[in-house]
């Protein structure tokens, strides 16, 4: 993610920024597809790797480049682009997973068993680099009320409860999470999350162009903090149980739940701004109109200019953010760099779409299914680096590139580690799960049968488990 202006090297820890680095989405939820079939989802394997790529050289600026952070990042955000890329394929693949298995309880059995266990692992891991001094300590505020943080880590939607993350970019999750509850929702609701995408990402593209700046960051949190975790912890543990129920009315009351807690977190209580946090969702939905159209769930006339709008409303927000930033009442406004990220994400997606039946590079495709870990376990690794380095200015250009090379071997030897040892086991458990609970007859009835999609495998993060990912980057 990105980071704010370098700290002193004796404190500074990649901190978390005021807006967005990047995140993986959540790993996809079907077993393995059949090789050509997996060949036709290379691209999205291979948008996860790039990145996962570039959010590791974004952590790694303040450690061996400072001088990319001086000069290119004003200019070009690595930390957004890298985590619109991974929004993009999230939005792409998830709201597919649930309508492939029109069922909400397996599409979230799928969902914890692929997200928690590296995650937890992360977290552990943070914890511990911290606690022995070989990385730097958590957030001051999750040792001042530690139930209410482990609580609030348990939604994954910690960062939009006023909760400091565990680890910093554990702040992706959150908007993953909430994307999850509005496509269950919605799904529940009976409008499906793909052919609506592009109708709903113009409303969130609007509501971050109209609304978003005028918003304060942490309203809720700010005054009433227990109460807010409170609150949004019942809220979604209640709105998730009622969505499974066999009953219409708790079905419907659960799916109102969710909206709810989801919308109102993203306006009146995010951290880095209710105009990022309503484009991050927006484009999650876009990405699920890009499927819908490709798969022709809609008219594509109508779907393709909703989207063309939608992301130039949420660039046009963007700039007039930036040109009007000085105001005080504007919240984290965005940078040039933000809205050439963004737009480069775009081009970088379409791109992939575009080129989709091409062969990638093995090793490409193959860092998009470990980027899940990627995206998890590389900050401690980045600080551990950080603590054996010499400061930036005093290394010689090879003595750079020896401990570059270093911090890749350790992050891509890490992931590879998590994904064999950690995520595909906890997935192939998490599938067995789901044959049980369908063969006891235990998910309850959903909406009408929907035509499959080819598939809900996601790349990268997605399919780190196979996420297709989270997700979080991102998941992502």
């Amino acid at each position: 993610m990105p980071a704010s202006s370098p700290l002193p090297r004796a404190t500074h820890a990649i901190a978390a920024p005021a807006a967005p680095a990047a995140g993986p989405a959540a790993p996809a939820d079907a077993p393995a597809p059949a090789a050509g079939r997996r060949r036709r989802l290379d691209w999205l394997d291979a948008l996860r790797g790039i990145a996962a790529l570039v959010v590791v050289f974004e952590h790694s600026l303040d450690v061996l480049f400072p001088e990319v952070r001086r000069t290119a990042s004003p200019w070009f955000d690595f930390g957004r682009y890298g985590v619109f890329v991974f929004f993009l394929v999230s939005g792409y693949i998830v709201p597919a997973s649930l309508e492939r298995r029109r069922s909400v309880r397996e599409f979230w059995i799928g969902r914890m068993f692929r997200l928690y266990p590296p995650w937890a692992l992360a977290g552990a891991i943070g914890l511990a680099a911290g606690a022995a001094g070989v990385a730097w300590a958590p957030p001051d505020g999750l040792a001042e009320h530690p139930a209410r943080a482990a609580f609030a880590h348990l939604t994954m939607l910690q960062d939009l409860l006023g909760v400091p993350n565990v680890v910093n970019v554990f702040w992706t999750l959150s908007y993953e999470m909430v994307f999850y509850l509005l496509v269950t929702a919605l799904f529940v609701a009976g409008v499906r999350g793909n052919g609506a995408g592009a109708g709903t990402s113009l409303g969130f593209a609007a509501g971050a162009a109209a609304i978003g700046f005028a918003l304060p960051t942490g309203l809720v949190s700010g005054h009433w903090p227990g109460y807010t975790v409170v609150v949004g912890v019942a809220a979604m543990a209640g709105g998730l149980l009622a969505v499974m129920s066999r009953r219409a009315g708790l079905r419907r009351g659960g799916a109102c739940t969710l909206a709810a807690l989801a919308l109102g977190l993203l306006v009146l209580n995010n951290r880095i701004g209710a105009m990022e946090s309503l484009a991050i969702v927006g484009t999650m939905f876009a990405g699920a109109g890009v499927y819908a159209v490709q798969h022709r769930r809609v008219a594509r006339g109508p779907a393709v200019a909703m989207l063309a709008l939608a992301s130039a409303v949420t660039l046009a927000a963007g700039v007039h953010g930036l040109l009007d930033g000085q105001r005080p009442e504007r919240a984290n406004p965005p940078s040039w760099g933000w809205v050439v990220a963004l737009g480069a994400a775009w081009l970088t997606f379409l791109a992939g779409l575009a080129l989709r039946d091409r062969r990638f590079p093995r090793a490409l495709t193959w860092l998009g299914v470990i980027s899940y870990s990627v995206y998890l376990l590389h900050p401690p690794i980045v600080q551990v680096i950080w603590r054996l380095s010499r400061e930036p200015g005093h290394m010689v250009p090879v003595e750079r590139a020896a401990w570059a090379l270093l911090l890749l071997a350790c992050v891509l030897v890490a992931a590879a580690v998590s994904h064999r040892y950690v995520e595909l086991p906890m997935q192939g458990l998490g599938r067995r799960l789901t044959r049980s609970v369908r063969a006891a007859g235990a998910s309850a009835p959903e909406p009408e049968p929907v035509p499959p999609p080819d598939s809900d495998r996601v790349p990268a993060g997605e399919r780190l488990a196979a996420p297709a990912p989270s997700g979080a980057a991102v998941s992502p």
